[in-house]
């Protein structure tokens, strides 16, 4: 079975790649499922009903997040109606929405997938190691195949999770940073792994935003609203080849294509 993950998708540039790519990657490498981190593709920032249609008409199976997940007001009354949506599992109980859920592809093999902020660097949540090993034990009742989305600022926080939950998940794959990583690989228990899997968007940019903004930020430390950028768009993602039936993926590959407009 073959699994895409894309990367942190950064506004409408990035929606705009998916859109025109992702049949093309489909056709090209005979994929199975789809997931997309999507908490940047609403404006930059957040997720909304109809962003989220967009992606899901686009062909993606499944939307994970990461910190942003609340910046739109329209999330809260969504992810509790809309289960292919997941926020990070180690928000304290009683955040709304899931971490974590059993999904069928089209010929009807489960998956399981996890959603999980790192804390280096970032809130304060409930631990990712504890939170994400209980999940992967939950779901392995269901499933051989589990994708864990990893979405930190420290790659060290990343890599820990991935030797962490090596043999008990497929995959392990880093967000949030929006460069992809040259470090994919199979741990020797067998989970796959990369530290960051990249963005979908502008990659003349600064991670997704317009460079003279975010300069003027660090030039002079005022407040500026960051807007998307919009050139050179590109689809970075990752395809694990997993063996369904014993959740044993047998290769990961990165995938860096660019939108030509």
């Amino acid at each position: 079975m073959k699994i895409l993950f894309i990367g942190d998708i950064v506004g409408k540039p990035g929606r705009e790649a998916v859109r025109v790519l992702l049949p093309v990657l489909k056709e090209k490498h005979s994929l199975n499922f789809v997931i997309a981190n999507a908490e940047n593709a609403s404006g930059g920032s957040g997720i909304t009903p109809k962003v989220s249609e967009e992606l899901f008409g686009s062909g993606v199976d499944v939307l994970t997040s990461g910190d942003h997940i609340w910046k739109k007001k329209e999330i809260f009354e969504l992810i509790n109606q809309e289960e292919r949506i997941l926020r990070p599992l180690n928000y304290p109980a009683g955040a709304p929405g899931s971490g974590k859920r059993v999904f069928k592809t089209k010929s009807g093999e489960k998956i399981g997938i996890i959603n999980v902020n790192g804390r280096v660097f970032m809130e304060a949540l409930e631990c990712p190691f504890k939170a994400a090993l209980a999940a992967c034990e939950e779901l392995e009742k269901e499933t051989e195949i589990i994708i864990v989305d990893i979405h930190a600022e420290a790659t060290s926080e990343k890599v820990a999770l991935g030797w962490y939950l090596d043999g008990k998940a497929s995959a392990v794959l880093g967000t949030h940073t929006h460069i992809q990583t040259a470090d994919e690989k199979i741990l020797p228990k067998g989970t796959a792994y990369i530290t960051d899997v990249g963005m979908c968007g502008a990659y003349d940019s600064v991670i997704g935003r317009k460079v003279d903004d975010v300069l003027t930020r660090f030039l002079t430390l005022v407040p500026v609203r960051f807007e998307v950028a919009e050139g050179n768009v590109q689809l970075h993602a990752v395809i694990i080849d997993v063996d369904e039936k014993i959740g044993k993926p047998s290769s990961i590959v990165r995938i860096q294509e660019k939108l030509n407009v």
